[in-house]
């Protein structure tokens, strides 16, 4: 396949703030990257809530007679690949195609200032963080790992919550040859497009129609990007990840955000008001969010 090269990646200031270059782009292409937005730092408290998760598969494997050891001395970029080296996809299935566990770290990241000001630059200080955010570790050979063409508005097509705006952040660095995410510019002002549920990755995931597929692949931009970095897209923007041919997992999270005004999708999970300044004492807490509560107690 043929890729179109991108234009340069977008430079946030240190805050995470949006330019006004930037965020024409976004309006104009439906997505916007931003390299390096997130420290080492700052993304280890999301890095210990998935290497606690892989302890909690690990030791489950074990107990299951699946795997011969825990592989504790393995590196967290590769752990979760050897542990399902010698297993099928519905070994890895069993935990799911995507992970969405609350554990403290990942409302950490969530509620990062540099994230909510780079959201807060597209649809104001009124911010709601979507119940539909996603943990994916895309191992190695794994069938489920990769993600067809598709709209995230295809999940909620009735939703009252457009725009639903995606922060895509990878935690090791993401190449095409692990699988980066790849976009379908422009198509963020169509409707949402025919769509069906896949049935060859055991993953159900929703795919596009062929016909569209065909033009996705033509129109296809890849985003290689080191981790840390933050690709911000619009729900209706058609995108896909291919498979993983490295040797280790490629981890990334999706945030969503949306403004307050919009439906808060509740038959999804509990989100959660991350940032307001009409009403900033209502803004969720660690303790609020652990209880699926929406805002402040």
């Amino acid at each position: 396949m043929t890729y179109r090269t991108p234009l340069p990646f977008h430079a946030p200031t240190d805050e995470g703030t949006l330019d006004a270059e930037t965020i024409a782009f976004y309006d104009r292409e439906g997505y916007a990257v931003l390299p390096r937005l997130l420290s080492a730092v700052e993304l280890q408290p999301a890095r210990a809530a998935m290497a606690q998760k892989v302890d909690e598969i690990a030791e489950q494997l074990f107990r299951d007679g699946l795997v011969a050891s825990l592989y504790t001395d393995i590196p967290f970029e590769k752990r979760l690949a050897v542990l399902f080296e010698q297993l099928s996809d519905v070994e890895f299935l069993q935990y799911g195609r995507s992970w969405r566990d609350r554990i403290p770290g990942y409302f950490v990241l969530m509620s990062n200032p540099k994230i909510l000001n780079a959201v807060e630059s597209l649809i104001g200080p009124e911010i709601f963080a979507n119940p539909v955010y996603n943990v994916r570790p895309k191992v190695p050979k794994v069938a489920a790992g990769a993600v067809p063409w598709h709209q995230d508005k295809s999940y909620w097509p009735d939703a009252n919550a457009n725009p639903v705006i995606t922060v895509w952040i990878p935690l090791v660095d993401a190449t095409l040859e692990n699988g980066c995410l790849q976009v379908w510019p422009r198509t963020h002002k169509t409707k949402v497009m025919a769509f069906h549920q896949e049935t060859y990755s055991g993953t159900g995931y929703l795919e596009v129609d062929e016909a569209v597929i065909t033009q996705a692949k033509r129109s296809a931009v890849a985003l290689p990007v080191p981790a840390g970095s933050a690709i911000l897209f619009n729900d209706r923007c058609v995108h896909m990840s291919p498979g993983n041919n490295s040797d280790h997992v490629r981890w990334s999270v999706d945030l969503r955000y949306q403004p307050t005004s919009q439906d808060p999708m509740p038959q999804y999970g509990a989100g959660f008001l991350a940032r307001s300044k009409a009403h900033p004492d209502r803004i969720a807490t660690l303790d609020d969010w652990m209880a699926e509560r929406p805002e402040r107690t």
